[in-house]
């Protein structure tokens, strides 16, 4: 289990470092940059604290996300980017907080909107 998160953690270095290459299309950056943003959001669009579903997001979105953005990048960038990956890799990952900022707001906007739409004093019970 630590080794696939190892491995897991280094590939999104190589997609943050193949993020900044001109070679890649603008399309895989965009993608690339989404995955990216989410991984290293310290904030996961799915608390962890749900049952389940609060690790859904670890254990199949992330690699989903981080095979497709690799499948978008060329083959040469990608191994010029694990090499400088293994340098960072000594390092702590960097935060991505404008990301975590995103989802905290996605999550607020959830809550008022269930707040202002399911009166308290009503409860769920004019729902059904």
């Amino acid at each position: 289990m630590k080794a696939w998160a190892k491995k897991l953690k280094q590939q999104i270095l190589v997609l943050y470092l193949a993020y900044k290459d001109d070679r890649v299309p603008w399309y895989a950056k965009i993608f690339t940059a989404c995955v990216v943003a989410y991984a290293l959001s310290p904030v996961d669009l799915i608390p962890d604290f749900i049952p389940v579903l609060g690790y859904l997001d670890d254990v199949i979105l992330v690699p989903l996300g981080i095979m497709l953005a690799l499948k978008m990048i060329p083959d040469e960038v990608i191994a010029e980017c694990e090499l400088k990956a293994e340098e960072m890799m000594k390092k702590d990952k960097p935060k991505n907080w404008v990301a975590g900022t995103v989802v905290i707001l996605i999550w607020v906007a959830v809550l008022l909107w269930v707040i202002l739409n399911f009166p308290f004093g009503m409860g769920f019970a004019g729902v059904v």
